[in-house]
């Protein structure tokens, strides 16, 4: 192998991330201090939460619906040929992580997370094959898995399991005439495209995953079946990082600025295939900068419309023109086809188990403070009367990377850490935690100020907007601030915990406390 110097850079940058910022895993059987917590999940987002947790010294057990197989979430059940379609550097979902590739592959982001969850000593710690149906708290607040002691009790939830369940696989008209294959497009494995007429039902994220089969798999020509048009960026970690930079989260006077460049330098002669009516910043884009190149060699096609029924060689297609809404008027044609790939997403998952009142309109996910914690769950608490010997348990939800919709970034990244850390940052300290009144009072303003936003306010945001929201949270209490080392960077904890020591030994000088708990 040559010598690639921005490799080397790359790897000299990870290894001093990691050296700053990975927190010290707990030596073997190490007895972890409060608070504790029960993370439901145990994909990317769960495996991080839960070594961040442990390496601050916090006692956790990981909740896992599946096998050990399922390890790794939604990247467990992905074709081998999947892979990330962001560039690493913006998938850093630990500090510990080192990738060898820019675009590593699904087998790849399985090995780390599985190295993670090793590293930090998960596997004792670790429930599979136990599926959560209920989180209950008991009059002290302590939270119940499953109305069953024995499973543990837990100061904190941290919900993790993300926005990718079972695959959709829909039933369409007269679809058993269809004499070729019919497969989703997360079940590709073993199979082949070579030589087919592949029609790809679909244009979203999954759509990616199966153009992704078909370029590996050589397949004569494929054609997209997409019912309307969405942005697609090209797989470059500079556009990417400059379009996560609108720091207001929606559609602004200067978006016109990329959307034109975007058509001017990589839509080019395809340039009716980018949406009309829908901005960049409203919906996820896909990112992906091998169909336009398959479309250029004639190798591949896409086509807006909708489906009308399947005949024993392909579909009937209605093809509308540009602009033409969903189900409107287009020309009828029979698009053939040896083999059809249902890019038809995934089941979201629910958050069913979590207590009725964190879905209370109007602040129901993703409408929560920084979205990820329910306001309502603080009203639910006042009824119960803690013990002085126990965690005061506000603000014990967090649902980190499984309320949001839409967004430009990604779903892998520091966040992750920071989620976690604010939770417990808020179980830890009194003083830093959001009331109520003021968490719906930041969710009011989040709304006022993208009012105008056509996608709401909640259903669509930038990285750098979540990186705003992390800030404001932080500022806007200087109880927190001793604690912004901690929630940003994963250091100092020992002085934020030991100042708050002496912020109760005042209080209950004062006898705050006492009457907090009265």
């Amino acid at each position: 192998m040559g010598f690639h110097p921005v490799l080397v850079l790359y790897s000299l940058i990870q290894w001093v991330l990691d050296k700053l910022l990975s927190p010290t895993p707990p030596p073997p059987k190490a007895t972890l201090g409060r608070p504790r917590i029960a993370v439901i999940g145990a994909g990317l987002t769960g495996v991080s939460s839960a070594s961040h947790c442990v390496g601050h010294g916090f006692d956790v057990t990981l909740f896992e619906a599946g096998d050990e197989r399922s390890l790794g979430g939604i990247w467990s059940r992905v074709n081998n040929t999947s892979g990330l379609q962001i560039h690493s550097i913006m998938y850093r979902f630990h500090p510990s992580v080192k990738w060898v590739a820019g675009y590593p592959d699904r087998q790849q982001i399985v090995s780390q997370i599985t190295q993670l969850w090793k590293k930090y000593g998960l596997q004792e710690r670790t429930k599979f094959n136990t599926p959560v149906k209920s989180t209950k708290q008991d009059r002290y607040g302590r939270w119940i898995i499953n109305d069953n002691p024995s499973l543990g009790t837990f100061d904190g939830i941290l919900a993790a399991v993300g926005t990718c369940g079972d695959p959709k696989m829909p039933h369409m008209p007269n679809q058993e005439d269809f004499k070729g294959e019919i497969f989703h497009s997360s079940k590709l494995d073993g199979k082949t495209a070579a030589g087919k007429k592949v029609l790809i039902i679909g244009g979203g994220a999954s759509a990616v995953e199966a153009l992704e089969f078909v370029v590996h798999t050589d397949a004569s020509t494929t054609t997209v079946l997409a019912r309307s048009d969405k942005w697609i960026i090209p797989r470059n970690a500079l556009v990417d990082g400059l379009l996560a930079l609108n720091i207001f989260g929606q559609e602004t006077v200067f978006s016109w600025i990329p959307e034109v460049l975007l058509k001017r330098l990589f839509y080019r002669d395809l340039e009716d295939l980018a949406p009309t009516s829908e901005g960049l910043f409203t919906e996820t884009p896909m990112v992906n900068s091998d169909i336009f190149h398959q479309i250029r060699d004639h190798r591949a096609k896409w086509l807006r419309g909708d489906i009308v029924r399947f005949t024993e060689q392909g579909i009937v297609f209605r093809h509308r023109a540009k602009g033409v809404p969903k189900g409107g008027p287009g020309r009828e044609v029979e698009v053939q086809g040896d083999m059809v790939i249902m890019a038809t997403g995934y089941q979201r998952p629910s958050l069913s188990f979590l207590p009725n009142e964190v879905f209370q309109e109007p602040y129901q996910p993703p409408r929560w403070y920084l979205q990820v914690f329910p306001p309502e769950h603080m009203r639910y608490l006042s009824s119960y009367r803690i013990s002085q010997s126990s965690l005061l348990t506000t603000n014990s939800i967090c649902c980190n990377n499984c309320t949001y919709v839409n967004a430009i970034g990604t779903v892998g990244n520091y966040h992750i850490g920071i989620y976690t850390r604010f939770l417990l940052m808020f179980l830890m300290d009194p003083l830093a935690r959001p009331q109520e009144f003021w968490m719906k009072r930041w969710i009011d303003m989040t709304t006022f100020l993208k009012a105008h936003a056509p996608t709401g306010a909640f259903d669509f945001f930038t990285y750098s907007e979540l990186l705003y929201w992390f800030v404001f949270c932080i500022a806007i209490n200087p109880f927190r601030w001793k604690w912004a080392p901690f929630v940003f960077l994963g250091i100092g904890s020992a002085l934020p915990k030991n100042i708050v020591s002496r912020e109760d030994r005042i209080r209950n000088g004062l006898g705050m406390k006492r009457r907090q708990l009265e």
